[in-house]
């Protein structure tokens, strides 16, 4: 029997992995449903760090548990896995997102989702060649925020909504007094949504390290 969302949901939590949307037009040929997976908070870290990728010093833990684990699920559920990694080509993950009603773009620029915030990241995804139905998505964290503190968090105002100027942010990353190498970018921290999620600083740290 097709999973249906609740099988799928279970199955990805053994994994400390959360649906964070679904997809159904403009997929990939024989995929009827895109299921998007992203870290399920609090948890994902601690269990993360105590897996093989994490200890054998070998580049890309993250990425290689993300294809292991996700290729298992896939396995399990009868579907086909895709990761955001391994091109070029790349696989259109902020394409899918959008189109999942589930991340939206923010007054910054970065795209925000509505449990993780502006610390939205996608370790992978499924392909079902059936259709899943999904509960409806909730609106933008963004329309009901009302001071909007990703706006002038940034002390170079790197990102904003005419774009990301990379080399800003990078150059800022040696200022004495910034705490976004050991806590996470501050505009990303400061949104609401973000901080109610779970994400440990030591997670943070570890993406900013394969950032710089």
């Amino acid at each position: 029997m097709s999973p249906g969302l609740d099988e799928i949901e279970a199955r990805a939590a053994r994994e400390h992995l959360a649906v964070f949307g679904v997809v159904g037009d403009d997929l990939p040929k024989g995929i009827a449903t895109l299921v998007l997976l992203g870290p399920k908070e609090p948890g994902f870290w601690d269990m993360f760090t105590a897996t093989p990728e994490y200890a054998d010093g070998a580049p890309d833990p993250l990425d290689r548990w993300s294809a292991r684990v996700i290729g298992r699920v896939a396995r399990d559920l009868d579907a086909s896995a895709y990761l955001p990694f391994g091109g070029p080509p790349y696989q259109p993950f902020i394409q899918w997102a959008q189109a999942s009603g589930r991340a939206h773009v923010s007054p910054v620029g970065l795209l925000v989702h509505d449990t993780a915030g502006l610390m939205v990241s996608y370790r992978g995804a499924l392909g079902f060649a059936h259709r899943i139905d999904a509960p409806a998505p909730p609106p933008s964290p963004c329309e009901t925020c009302r001071e909007t503190p990703c706006l002038g968090a940034c002390p170079v105002d790197a990102l904003g909504p005419d774009g990301y100027d990379v080399p800003a942010c990078k150059a800022d990353l040696d200022r004495p007094g910034n705490d976004c190498m050991t806590r996470g970018c501050r505009v990303r921290r400061l949104c609401p949504v973000s901080q109610s999620y779970g994400r440990q600083y030591s997670q943070s740290a570890f993406h900013m390290r394969a950032f710089r």
